[in-house]
């Protein structure tokens, strides 16, 4: 699956774990001239590139989600790490595991929007 990990998660930890699975993953932090990009701008990337977007920051990125879904805009998928700190890499990666296992087809997740 192609995914996109949020500047709040680590692409060495959380990133490696899930390429080692067989992901092809990529992260907002990898890149410095992404650094700062407005949420906005994160989600409008992750669905250009259509990779499933990836953040623990879903006090912005919910109601982000919920704009564009009123407004008929699709993305290729989100998933919002609630209830995990940003240290916590293996459940984090195990988690995001998980939700692939439940959706296993990337077109299964256009639009959709999951919480963990």
């Amino acid at each position: 699956m192609r995914l996109l990990l949020d500047a709040n998660l680590s692409v060495k930890r959380i990133g490696a774990a899930l390429s080692d699975r067989g992901h092809d993953v990529r992260g907002i932090a990898e890149h410095a001239d992404l650094e700062g990009l407005a949420d906005a701008a994160v989600l409008e990337l992750a669905a250009a590139a259509t990779r499933i977007l990836i953040t623990r920051n879903s006090r912005d990125f919910a109601p982000l989600c919920r704009a564009w879904a009123e407004a008929d805009r699709e993305h290729a998928g989100v998933m919002l790490i609630w209830t995990l700190s940003g240290h916590q890499f293996s459940a984090i990666a195990e988690a995001v595991e998980r939700w692939l296992d439940e959706v296993p087809r990337a077109e299964d997740w256009r639009g959709l929007v999951v919480a963990s």
